[in-house]
């Protein structure tokens, strides 16, 4: 019997295109699902990627990780059900169109016409689909992308509208006047969760105004703030009671005479200009400011409330500025919750696209952050801008259109998730986090700070809100409808046809019950946030409650899902929510967490910068699997690492070849002699001592191997088969190699043939769920072509189990103990330059233990 003969040079290419093409043509991915039917369920969630835009590096990096858990439960037998999924709905696919279309603003889009612009909506969500299937099958991600999931289809919107409706009999839906972090660009609130995706440091003017004290001439309290355009706005001014203040005197604005100014006595140093030219003439408690009055900046907008006077405020830090905040409810939820509880009035002096109104005159129809330096120009002329700096801190941007954020009261749509939040405490305390730190850290101080979900959007193509609202102004009536039956069943209508977008749903009314005023009931014009959409997968995906609700209890929750570390505070938590307040259960069990992608000299990769590297040419040079081995290797998968195309190749030439050439070395020399892996197996005792090492080495590694993927530990599933296979290679084989070399065919060289043969099928098996294409390529030349009755891929073999009879930890001891006399042999010579053919005399080493004399 001959296997296949193979040369010491391997063409990568080839032989990862050659395995392709026996998965398409024997169905292999299909069948590891099909052939495990029956077995215990292993749920993995594919997190929806959006195909609107192209597949970079960073996917091959969560791609790759998704996939090895699957292969490996796979090959243990359970049953692994890999549904793909797209996220086609928000403003990625929005933002695209629009450019399309040289729209930027919103009344272009209605001008357009809702339907005609969601159309095109529909049309560029799959616009890069061929790319992504084709990477997708290029790597060996193997995810069912014929029958996946699609978060526009109406059986995945009408799930959708059930959990929200689950909700809202939980009364967790509200409509409220609130501060929310405002996208002005897109027109919409963001989610806390989403806000958390956008930071950027940025460097903001740092203004500190003086407000006149009323009836004290002469005297201004010094009040610090990083958005002048929130000025105009100003209510009040807020003190924190329990700290100290003072009244200092020093030089006028004017130059000539003196002034006071009244500010925190723990920041005089930061705040005055020139702090020895000021005397402390007096000293009081924020207590003491309470209800004290000042002249109003501006006039703008008529108040008929009382206003422009000093409250007491916990948020009130003495870290920066002068311990004095200045109040503007419609712009800081501070500042609203501020408002609430001193009735102060809401001056709302910006428009919804973030441009001043007409009423703040200097400044109508401007952009805010662009009206800055003019509002501290004027304040200049004015007298009373004290002094102007730039403060660099951290400030959220619009992760979709990277504006920044205004923080804008809007009225809008929210769940109110802080009433679970202990919950979603108690229940993340089940889930196993890795890394770990991230259960408690990132995500577990999430959890703590919760706020509630600022569901509406106020877009055009997503899933709509589907509450209906009664036209009469003398009726509150409000209704969530939780399905299509429903909605036929209120209108008399039948809806089966029915687009749940915009403006078609938009167009559905229905009587008002609760109304003597005939009242018609009309849906609300919000969308809901799309990672909504996301974190509702789990029931969506199958159209739960209405269809597939055996397959929804047996897919629910998953054992597995994997994603970017950022992902926390979007995807993952999305899950995280949704599961606790409507299944009051966790969505997954396990999850990892990835660290970004950085270029070879540790920055952060970036299109801009130019130091992205684009996964085909990797794919084109090293091919997969090496791509894939160095993302699983290069670290700690929570930790950034580095990347570039060297380093991919570095994991060819430095274990890749390796593992190679020992099966190149085997397959000639078995060829040669005509070595059949059939023929009557050797017993372990009586082979040699290196057959015996060897194998407990193998037994070894498969026991941690395995132990490792069990616990979810990437480093611990691969780095191990490295050193084993350098060890194979540079100690096994190099002192096997006469044995194979031999004229006479003795037991001796067949049990060399037999331990060499079971360590390279062994290493295979060890090696499928993540190096997919090589080990494929070593099982079918040396198993399937010599055994009939064995499963004709790896990927649709039992994984390996390790024989605990053949690990012999003292004659490993005893081996690590000769190499490591070998290596400090050959550094002597080196440092003496003695080259290593050349005899010695002597050689003398020194051991540890009593024990290791024997080894010697």
């Amino acid at each position: 019997m001959q296997f296949k003969a193979v040369t010491s040079k391997v063409d990568i290419e080839a032989l990862e295109q050659a395995q392709l093409t026996f998965w398409r043509e024997k169905d292999v991915f299909r069948r590891t699902m099909e052939e495990r039917q029956g077995g215990p369920n292993y749920v993995f969630y594919e997190g929806p990627p959006t195909a609107n835009g192209r597949p970079g590096t960073h996917h091959v990096l969560a791609r790759a990780f998704k996939d090895m858990f699957p292969r490996f439960h796979t090959m243990n037998g359970a049953y692994v059900l890999r549904k793909g999924g797209w996220d086609t709905h928000g403003l990625p696919v929005e933002i695209e169109v629009e450019k399309e279309l040289g729209f930027t603003h919103k009344h272009e889009i209605e001008a357009y016409g809702i339907a005609e612009y969601n159309a095109k909506c529909r049309e560029s969500v799959f616009r890069y689909i061929q790319e992504w299937e084709k990477l997708t099958e290029r790597i060996a991600f193997w995810v069912d992308l014929d029958d996946p999931y699609v978060t526009y289809e109406n059986e995945y919107i009408q799930s959708v509208w059930w959990i929200l409706r689950q909700m809202w009999d939980k009364d967790l839906l509200y409509q409220g006047y609130k501060v929310v972090p405002y996208c002005a660009r897109c027109g919409t609130p963001l989610s806390s969760h989403e806000v958390a995706q956008g930071y950027e440091e940025v460097a903001d003017p740092s203004v500190f105004v003086r407000f006149a004290v009323q009836d004290q001439p002469g005297t201004y309290f010094l009040v610090w703030t990083t958005t002048p355009w929130t000025l105009p706005g100003n209510v009040a001014l807020a003190v924190n009671r329990r700290e100290t203040y003072v009244k200092v005197e020093g030089p006028a604005a004017s130059g000539d005479g003196t002034e006071y100014l009244i500010l925190a006595r723990s920041l005089l140093e930061k705040a005055l200009v020139e702090p020895e030219r000021y005397t402390v003439v007096e000293e009081m408690k924020g207590e003491d400011l309470l209800g004290q009055h000042y002249e109003p900046l501006y006039r703008f907008l008529p108040v008929e409330k009382d206003y422009a006077y000093v409250v007491h405020g916990d948020f009130v830090s003495m870290e920066d500025g002068s311990g004095i905040v200045h109040l503007a409810p419609a712009f800081g939820q501070d500042d609203m919750e501020m408002g609430r509880q001193y009735d102060l009035p809401v001056l709302q002096t910006v428009a919804p696209d973030g441009a001043f109104i007409d009423a703040v005159e200097p400044w109508a129809g401007m952009w805010v952050k662009d009206a800055d330096p003019l509002i501290k120009k004027e304040l200049k002329a004015r007298g009373i801008l004290y002094k102007a700096e730039q403060y660099i801190h951290n400030y959220p941007f619009c992760w979709r259109c990277k504006t920044p954020l205004l923080y804008y009261a809007r009225e809008t749509w929210y769940i109110e998730t802080t009433r679970y939040r202990d919950q979603l405490v108690a229940l993340n305390q089940t889930i196993n986090w890795v890394p770990e730190h991230i259960k408690d850290g990132r995500f577990g101080n999430w959890l703590d700070d919760v706020r509630d979900w600022a569901l509406g959007r106020e877009r055009y193509w997503g899933t709509p809100l589907p509450v209906w609202k009664c036209d009469s102004p003398d009726c509150d009536h409000i209704h969530c409808v939780g399905s299509v039956a429903e909605l036929e069943e209120l209108t008399g209508q039948d809806h089966s046809e029915l687009d749940l977008h915009r403006p078609y749903v938009d167009a559905v009314t229905f009587p008002c019950k609760s109304c003597d005023g005939g009242g018609t009931m009309v849906r609300v014009p919000e969308l809901i946030d799309v990672w909504f959409d996301s974190g509702a997968m789990p029931i969506a995906q199958w159209g739960y409650p209405f269809t597939n609700e055996e397959m929804f209890n047996a897919q629910f929750p998953a054992d597995y899902i994997c994603e970017a570390v950022d992902q926390t505070r979007g995807w993952f938590y999305s899950l995280h929510a949704i599961a606790t307040m409507v299944m009051d259960s966790v969505s997954f069990k396990n999850v990892l967490c990835l660290g970004h992608i950085l270029d070879e000299k540790g920055h952060k990769m970036s299109k801009s910068v130019g130091n992205i590297v684009e996964p085909w040419g990797v794919l084109d040079t090293y091919g997969a699997d090496a791509f894939r081995w160095y993302m699983y290797t290069a670290g700690p998968p929570g930790e950034p690492r580095r990347f570039s195309v060297e380093l991919v190749g570095e994991v060819v030439r430095n274990f890749y070849l390796t593992l190679w050439n020992v099966y190149s070395f085997f397959v000639t020399y078995a060829n040669i002699d005509g070595f059949d892996p059939a023929s009557e197996v050797i017993p372990v005792a009586e082979r040699d001592s290196l057959d015996r090492w060897i194998l407990s080495e193998l037994h070894t590694l498969t026991r941690d191997v395995t132990q490792a993927y069990q616990d979810y530990n990437v480093p611990g599933a691969t780095r191990p088969i490295e050193v084993f296979v350098d060890r194979l290679s540079n100690w096994y084989l190099r002192r096997s190699r006469r044995r194979f070399w031999k004229t006479e065919s003795d037991t001796d060289k067949l049990a060399a043939y037999q331990t060499l043969y079971e360590c390279v099928v062994m290493v295979a098996k060890l090696l499928a769920p993540s190096m997919p294409f090589l080990s494929e390529a070593l099982y079918r030349n040396l198993v399937t072509n010599n055994f009939s009755d064995e499963p004709e891929s790896v990927h649709l073999a039992q994984w390996p189990a390790a024989d605990e009879t053949l690990i012999d930890e003292r004659l490993m001891d005893d081996m690590r103990l000769a190499q490591k006399l070998v290596s400090l042999g050959h550094a002597a010579r080196n440092s003496a330059s003695l080259k290593v053919r050349q005899p010695l005399a002597e050689a003398v080493f020194v051991v540890r233990y009593p024990a290791e004399q024997d080894v010697v």
